[in-house]
């Protein structure tokens, strides 16, 4: 806005005392200071309001309109309230440095002219802003991509102060501003994304609010293709998508995070969020498709190890297969298999396509940036489960290459608190991961391998589970089989004495029978472990014998207990 606006306001009763040949500076900003020296905390473009605190005589005027000027500040309007007028001091100053300077009435409050320069300074940047978005939504949409999402977000930075991230449903962090520090925490961008997965499955209307400790954050959804258009509160949703379910999308749609309470912002801004999510969109789309190769790919090789097709063949569709999913890779990779399945309350089946972008967004290697994030996954997809090809660098034969790829016990460290929140109690995800197999031949072992696995995290309790093929060469295997009344018979015959005797003595027999059997049998280690003494260590055992009518220097014994305790 221009200086020459603000007498034009009759509300500000604003009266001009020098500088009208500078009247068409444009003000960027707004600060209220007494302070002698406020030059370090102005960055240009200001209209300066001050209360005249710091002026204890003349003599002070000049060097503080000096320290103005050199800060480039537009523009001095002085309060009447302290000393009844503006001294003649401060005029005579200003307009040696051609500083336009305004009395402010006594009856105006500070409050009421920096609203009003805020306002109108926001107004005018988000109209600037909407202008560049909009160009530059139409060079996305009309060929290739300017710098992704990256680039509206520093223009967000730039044109409106808003920090702001975009994240995929896992909280994976998709796009950033440059230079943003404190950068989000791997917690918070779980949190977030959390949160708005379960406001999206409860049926809120966006943007949502979140507080994460004294930092307010506003989630606004990002809808690709066929999907419910996002539109601002009060507004019908209408065209392709609209009715559909919120289960097809939930687990699959990005969110833009802007660093703001948008509770009171005006249907303006709003509207060019709401357009901002739009054109990132757009790179949503774009990213997708251009995991159409991959995901044929994995598709024929799947179908080929299904139907029994013989090694050769399979092996020669790896070979097209590597070069794209591991550029400029000398030697032939190793592979793994990765199964996962979605399944919700109803019985629902055909949720293969679900399963196959849930399955991407967890495989992506979190430090790779930018489109190539997605370049080494290939997921294909069945009715009711996704199947992802994983290329590893070939290792050395005394190695397996698992330690190197995909290890289920972390696969779903950082990604299981977003979609619990996106099942919202009704719906699983479970995964399962094979070893890595070296050739085409192991490829068809590898997929019943990771099948099994996966069968084995469905059988524990969990939303999101995963296990590996470690596991199948293991008693836990066998435990998720056994039938739960078999289980609950066993595990309460034997461990019920216990916890009774537990709850009414607090002797704590259980943690004492868990740590015995896992320092096999040592006293002096289990004391150690336990901080106890050793006597009290076998007084303790011996009354776990007595109860039970075991004897735990028995191996059988012994293994009874520590299958009811991995039961229980």
């Amino acid at each position: 806005m221009r200086l020459r606006a603000l007498l034009d306001t009759d509300a500000l009763g604003l009266k001009l005392l020098g500088g009208e040949d500078e009247l068409d500076r444009t003000v960027r900003g707004v600060m209220t200071t007494d302070l002698r020296d406020p030059s370090r905390y102005l960055s240009g473009g200001e209209l300066v309001l001050t209360g005249l605190a710091w002026r204890r005589d003349a003599a002070d005027s000049e060097p503080f309109v000096r320290l103005l000027v050199q800060a480039q500040v537009v523009a001095l309007a002085a309060g009447e309230a302290e000393l009844g007028c503006v001294p003649e001091d401060l005029v005579v100053a200003c307009a040696r440095h051609r500083l336009p300077l305004f009395a402010v009435h006594e009856s105006v409050a500070f409050a009421t002219i920096t609203e009003h320069v805020v306002r109108q300074v926001s107004g005018e940047r988000a109209g600037d802003l909407a202008a560049v978005v909009d160009r530059h939504r139409r060079m996305m949409t009309s060929g290739p991509a300017g710098g992704g999402p990256d680039v509206v977000l520093d223009l967000l930075g730039s044109d409106l102060d808003l920090r702001a991230w975009v994240l995929s449903p896992t909280g994976r962090q998709v796009a950033g501003p440059k230079d943003a520090e404190p950068a989000l925490s791997g917690e918070v961008c779980a949190k977030l994304a959390a949160e708005h997965l379960a406001a999206t499955r409860t049926g809120r209307r966006a943007p949502h609010r979140v507080a994460v400790g004294s930092t307010t954050y506003s989630l606004f959804p990002v809808r690709g293709r066929g999907q419910t258009p996002v539109t601002p509160p009060g507004a019908r949703t209408q065209g392709p998508g609209a009715g559909r379910d919120v289960r097809e999308t939930v687990l699959s749609d990005w969110l833009l995070v802007v660093e703001a309470d948008a509770g009171d912002w005006a249907e303006e801004r709003l509207d060019l969020l709401y357009g901002v999510t739009q054109l990132i969109a757009v790179e949503r789309d774009r990213r997708d498709a251009a995991r159409t190769v991959r995901r044929r790919l994995a598709q024929e090789v799947l179908e080929l190890v299904q139907t029994g097709a013989a090694p050769a063949e399979i092996a020669a569709r790896l070979r097209v297969a590597a070069p794209v999913l591991l550029p400029g890779l000398g030697a032939a990779p190793h592979w793994q298999v990765v199964v996962a399945r979605v399944e919700w309350a109803d019985g629902d089946e055909q949720t293969g396509r679900i399963a196959q972008t849930l399955l991407e967004e967890i495989l992506v290697d979190p430090r790779a940036t930018g489109p190539e994030q997605s370049d080494r996954i290939a997921v294909a997809h069945t009715g009711e489960e996704a199947v992802a090809l994983v290329p590893l660098p070939a290792v050395s034969s005394e190695h397996d290459g698992s330690e190197s790829g995909v290890v289920a016990d972390v696969l779903l460290d950082s990604v299981r608190e977003p979609l619990a929140a996106g099942l919202d109690g009704d719906g699983r995800v479970t995964l399962g991961v094979s070893a890595a197999v070296h050739s085409a031949e192991g490829l068809r072992g590898a997929l019943e391998e990771a099948r099994h696995a996966r069968r084995v995290a469905a059988a524990r309790h969990g939303r999101v589970c995963a296990a590996g093929h470690q596991e199948l060469a293991s008693h836990v295997l066998l435990l998720p089989f056994v039938p739960d009344d078999v289980r609950r018979a066993f595990t309460a015959r034997l461990l019920d004495p216990l916890r009774d005797y537990d709850r009414r003595h607090r002797a704590e027999l259980i943690p004492t029978l868990e740590a015995f059997l896992e320092s096999d049998g040592s006293w002096t280690r289990c004391a150690n472990r336990l901080h106890l003494h050793v006597n009290t260590l076998r007084y303790r055992v011996g009354r776990i014998e007595q109860l039970t009518g075991r004897d735990l220097s028995r191996l059988e014994d012994k293994l009874d207990f520590f299958l009811a305790l991995r039961m229980s």
